[in-house]
């Protein structure tokens, strides 16, 4: 690229949105880990929004056409730190009863998925159980703030929970929404396990490639369609479009795995 070494590092992001039973996955290469990047993504967008605590995505706490919610994964993530950075003492102490908390919030998930309720029923059994957990969870944090070392790994845990509290307790009202953006995470795994064998992109043309590549493969993966098949069947197909709304057909989003017929060429 222009004015860049080719070791400079560069950004894939993630988006994972869509309708519920029809995931998109879009992958984006950008130079920049900027918030304008973010902010062009979702240019035109409102709704819901899930995120890691990624400064980039302060402005749409302040956005009025969406809702900002947390990821209590990455949070959870930073008190295991904390009980790894203690070394070989098993004493159980402050980072226990803090995973044990975010474990409550995760058991409150697990019954709603296990009794199969509705939307509605989900955000009751929120609003009855998981709320509970957070107020007492927030006044420990807010407790133990006090008590830790700031610089200290429980201290960076306890600070970034309660500076992603807002966030954190958003999905309270949104039954749609789960308590983690471990979906869209996962979706970036393939793309770094690849990484690993292709050790970085060429050129900028190539980044952006792989990133249409990856789109396509992990959407038609989400909806229940075999990359390998899909990718023939779009092939064959491909040639023989003449408008945008033929294209859209061809998204994964818009068919089904029966739907994937290819012609016998022997």
């Amino acid at each position: 690229e222009p004015g860049r070494a080719p070791t400079t590092k560069s950004y894939m992001w993630v988006c994972r949105g869509g309708a519920p039973d029809r995931p998109v996955f879009l992958y984006h290469y950008d130079p920049s880990r900027s918030a304008k990047v973010a902010r062009d993504l979702l240019g035109g967008y409102s709704g819901i929004v899930q995120t890691d605590g990624y400064k980039g995505y302060d402005f749409l706490d302040a956005a009025s056409d969406s809702v900002h919610v947390g990821c209590w994964a990455h949070a959870r993530r930073k008190f295991v730190e904390a009980q790894k950075g203690r070394g070989k003492s098993k004493k159980a102490g402050s980072v226990e009863i803090a995973l044990g908390y975010i474990h409550k919030i995760y058991a409150v998930e697990k019954e709603a998925t296990r009794k199969h309720l509705s939307p509605s029923e989900r955000m009751d059994l929120r609003r009855e159980k998981s709320k509970a957990i957070l107020e007492d969870f927030y006044q420990w944090l807010n407790k133990k703030s006090a008590q830790v070392t700031p610089k200290s790994l429980l201290g960076k845990a306890v600070s970034y929970t309660l500076n992603q509290w807002q966030r954190l307790e958003a999905f309270l009202d949104h039954p749609d929404v789960t308590p983690d953006n471990n979906l869209a995470e996962n979706a970036i795994r393939p793309f770094v396990v690849g990484r690993k064998n292709w050790l970085f992109s060429g050129t900028v043309d190539g980044a952006q490639a792989s990133a249409a590549l990856y789109s396509l493969i992990e959407t038609a993966k989400a909806n229940n369609l075999e990359p390998y098949k899909y990718f023939r069947f779009l092939f064959e197909r491909i040639p023989f479009v003449e408008s945008s709304e033929e294209y859209r057909a061809l998204l994964p989003t818009s068919l089904k795995d029966e739907d994937l017929v290819i012609p016998d060429t022997a």
